[in-house]
C-alpha cells in the first residue's frame, strides 16, 4: 500500500479501514531504512498513526505543519512523497530534519527544540493579514514543552481567539529521556489515564451508568443527570489539563495518539474551530518495534547502524570523548562534593548519566531550558557549588546571553562542557557545533579549553573547575585520537612535534584540540620545513607565551574546528598585531556559511581543513616570509 502513496493527496483517497495496514507498513519502512543508515528511530515510530491523520486532515504545503523537534518528520517525509530513504543523513541524500530544499511541505529546519509555537505564531498572523483562510499545525512533543520559548509562544498566541493554529501536542512523556519539571506533573494524570479505553468507552458512558443503577428506585431523569455531572466533573479533574485552560486556549483530549480514527475526528474538529486549539494525543515512542519499546533508556531516540531483527548494533560503540566526560566527572565529583552536575534534557547523550547514578541529587535535569541551565548554574555558583553544565555545543548558541550577563558579567566559576563540538555532519546545518569558539571569543572573563586527547581531555576538565571564573571545555563528536604526548612546554602551551633546519626561521603551528593530528601529520610530510606544531590546551583568552613565540617566528598556521572568522586564529592574529608583530599567517577553519549534511571527513576537506589544506597553507605562508625577507633587503619594508 506504500508504494501508492505519492503526495498527501493519495493518502486521503484511502479508507479508514486500510489505513491500519498503512501503519504498520510504515513502521517496517523506518526500521528497515534506519538501521542502514543509523538515525531517530524511536521518535517516529511513535508518530506513524499521528502523522497519516495530520495528512488526511489538513492541506499541506496549504496548511503549514511545523514539527517540533523535527527528528519526529521522517513519516511526514514519506507521506510527501520523500521514499528515498538509502542516503538518509548523508551526502546527496534525505536530511535527518525537514528541509526546504526538498520540499515545499518543509518550513522550519533548524530542529532546535521549543521554537515551533513562536513560528506558528507568526505563520498565523501572516496568514491573517494576507485575508488566508488557512490553519496552522505545530506538533511539539511534550519535553519541547519545558523550553521558555514555547511558553512566550503561547502567552501570545492565546491573546487571540482567532488566532488560526492548531497546537498538537505529542505526549510520550519524554524528549531524550522522560519529560521533567512542574509541566510533567500537570500532564502526568492526563497521560496515566487509558487514553485508548477513554476514547473507545467515553461515548457510551452514560449507557453503562443507566445500565448499572437500574432498579435503584431513582428516577431515571435524576440518574441521567447525576451521571452527566459525573461526566463533568471527570472533564474538570483530568481533561482540561488546566495549563492551556487557564490561557483560554480550547482543549481536547487525551486521544490515543496511535487510533486513527480517534485523531481525525479530533483534528478535523480543531481544524474547523476557528481559532487556537491544543489537541492532546498520547503516544508510545518506539511503538511497533519490540528492542526500542523494551529500551528503557531512550526507546532507541537515536541509532547507528543496527541489526534490524535485534536492534543490536552492526559497529560496537567506540570509547567516545562523552564516555571520557561521563567517567572523569564521576571522579570529580567523588574529591568535590560541591559539584553539581547540570543538563538540558539531554543527561545521558552528554554523559552525565554515570554521575547521577552515584550522586542522584547531585545532578539537575533543567529540561529543554538551555538559558534557565545557565543563569540557574550561576545561582548554584553564586551560593558555593561548582556547577557543570553538560550541553550539546550548537544548544549553547541558545543561552547565549545567559552566558554573557548572567555568567561572563558576574564571573562565576561555572565549568560549561560542550558535547558534539565543531563539524558533526550528518545531523545537518542546525546541529554543527561550529559557533562557540567565536561566540567565547567576544566574552570577558571566559576561558576557553580545547583538549586533543584523553590525557588532556582529563587533565582539563580538573583544570576548568579549579579556574576562579567561568570556562568552557569543548570537544568533538565521535572517537577519540591515540595519545599525542608533548615534548617540551613553553609555559603552559604544549609543544607536540618539532623540526628545526638551520638558517629557515620556523613556522609556528596552532593546533586548536584534535586538529593537533591533523597538524603533526603535516608537519611529517614537510621534510624541508622548520615548523614547531603547539597545543595552547586553553585557546582563549590569547596566551601571552603563544604570542611571544609566534613573534620570534616566521610565521603561524592555525587550524580550528570552528569558524575561521572571529575563533581562535583572528584572536591570535589580533593579538599579534596590537603587540605590534605583523607575522605572515594562515588561519584555517570553517567558513561562515551553514554546512548540508555529510560525512565529517568529507566536510573537513571541503573547508581546507585536512592535512593537505596544511601543507598548502604552509607553502603560502613561506612565500610570504621569502617576500618579507626579500623587501627587508631592499629597504623596501
Amino acid at each position: 500500500m506504500l508504494d501508492s502513496i505519492h503526495s498527501p493527496a493519495d493518502l486521503k483517497k484511502l479508507k479508514v479501514s486500510q489505513l491500519e495496514k498503512l501503519a504498520a507498513e510504515i513502521r517496517r519502512f523506518l526500521v528497515t531504512n534506519v538501521a542502514k543508515t543509523g538515525g531517530h528511530l524511536g521518535p517516529n515510530l511513535g508518530v506513524v498513526e499521528l502523522t497519516i491523520a495530520i495528512h488526511r486532515v489538513f492541506e499541506s504545503p496549504a496548511d503549514p505543519i511545523i514539527w517540533d523537534t523535527g527528528h519526529q518528520a521522517y513519516v511526514h517525509k514519506i507521506l510527501t512523497g520523500r521514499k528515498d530513504f538509502t542516503k538518509l543523513r548523508q551526502e546527496g541524500g534525505l536530511s535527518g530534519y525537514p528541509s526546504r530544499a526538498e520540499s515545499p511541505h518543509d518550513v522550519v529546519e533548524n530542529s532546535h527544540a521549543s521554537t515551533a509555537l513562536s513560528w506558528a505564531d507568526g505563520v498565523a498572523r501572516a496568514m491573517q493579514y494576507a485575508g488566508r483562510d488557512n490553519r496552522v499545525v505545530a506538533v511539539i512533543g511534550d519535553g519541547a514543552l519545558t523550553g521558555g520559548m514555547a511558553w512566550e509562544a503561547l502567552n501570545n498566541i492565546a491573546e487571540d481567539p482567532d488566532r488560526p493554529i492548531v497546537i498538537v501536542v505529542n505526549d510520550n512523556g519524554r524528549s531524550y529521556a522522560p519529560t521533567v519539571g512542574g509541566i510533567v506533573r500537570r500532564l502526568d494524570p492526563v497521560r496515566k489515564l487509558d487514553a485508548v479505553r477513554v476514547n473507545r468507552d467515553y461515548d457510551n458512558f452514560l449507557d453503562w451508568g443507566r445500565r448499572t443503577l437500574q432498579g435503584s428506585g431513582i428516577p431515571g431523569q435524576l440518574t441521567y443527570d447525576a451521571l452527566r455531572g459525573l461526566k463533568k466533573g471527570m472533564k474538570e479533574m483530568f481533561f482540561d489539563a488546566g495549563i492551556f485552560d487557564s490561557l483560554g486556549l480550547k482543549y481536547m483530549g487525551p486521544i490515543d495518539g496511535h487510533d486513527i480514527r480517534s485523531l481525525e475526528e479530533a483534528l478535523t474538529m480543531a481544524r474547523d474551530y476557528g481559532g487556537p486549539v491544543v489537541v492532546h494525543a498520547i503516544t508510545e515512542k518506539g511503538r511497533g518495534y519490540k528492542p526500542a519499546e523494551k529500551n528503557k533508556a531512550d526507546h532507541f531516540h537515536a541509532v547507528g547502524r543496527i541489526h534490524p531483527e535485534t536492534g543490536l548494533p552492526i559497529e560496537p560503540s567506540r570509547f567516545g570523548w562523552t564516555s571520557i566526560f561521563a567517567d572523569e566527572i564521576v571522579d570529580i565529583a567523588r574529591q568535590d562534593p560541591t559539584v553539581v552536575g547540570v543538563t538540558a534534557a539531554m543527561l545521558r547523550p552528554v554523559g552525565l548519566g554515570p554521575m547521577l547514578k552515584e550522586f542522584p541529587k547531585r545532578v539537575i535535569d533543567v529540561g529543554i531550558a538551555e538559558q534557565h541551565a545557565l543563569t540557574m548554574a550561576a545561582g548554584l555558583s553564586h551560593g558555593g557549588y561548582r556547577p557543570v553544565v553538560a550541553l550539546y555545543a550548537t544548544f549553547m548558541n541558545r543561552g547565549f546571553d545567559q552566558l554573557l550577563m548572567d555568567v561572563a558579567l558576574h564571573n562565576e566559576p561555572v565549568t560549561i562542557c560542550l558535547d558534539r563540538a565543531g563539524v558533526t555532519g550528518d545531523d545537518g546545518a542546525s546541529h554543527n557545533g561550529m559557533w562557540d569558539l567565536a561566540l567565547a571569543a567576544m566574552m570577558p572573563n571566559i576561558s576557553v579549553a580545547v583538549p586533543r586527547d584523553e590525557a588532556t581531555m582529563r587533565a582539563l576538565l580538573y583544570e576548568a573547575i579549579d579556574k576562579p571564573g567561568p570556562a568552557i571545555v569543548r570537544y568533538p563528536k565521535g572517537s577519540v585520537p591515540a595519545e599525542l604526548p608533548a615534548i617540551r612546554k613553553i609555559g603552559s602551551i604544549d609543544v607536540i612535534y618539532e623540526r628545526s633546519i638551520p638558517g629557515r626561521a620556523p613556522i609556528v603551528y596552532v593546533a586548536v584540540g584534535a586538529m593537533a593530528h591533523t597538524m603533526v601529520e603535516a608537519a611529517r610530510q614537510q621534510d624541508n620545513e622548520s615548523i614547531i606544531v603547539v597545543d595552547p590546551r586553553w585557546v582563549l583568552p590569547v596566551n601571552e607565551d603563544l604570542v611571544n613565540l609566534i613573534s620570534n617566528a616566521g610565521g603561524v598556521v592555525t587550524l580550528e574546528d570552528g569558524l575561521a572568522d572571529n575563533g581562535v586564529g583572528a584572536a591570535i592574529q589580533r593579538s599579534l598585531t596590537q603587540s605590534g608583530h605583523l607575522i605572515p599567517a594562515k588561519t584555517l577553519g570553517i567558513a561562515k556559511e551553514f554546512l548540508t549534511h555529510s560525512a565529517r571527513a568529507d566536510i573537513l576537506a571541503e573547508q581546507g581543513m585536512d592535512t593537505a589544506a596544511v601543507i598548502a597553507a604552509t607553502r603560502e605562508v613561506r612565500e610570504k616570509i621569502t617576500q618579507r625577507a626579500a623587501a627587508r633587503e631592499r629597504g623596501t619594508l
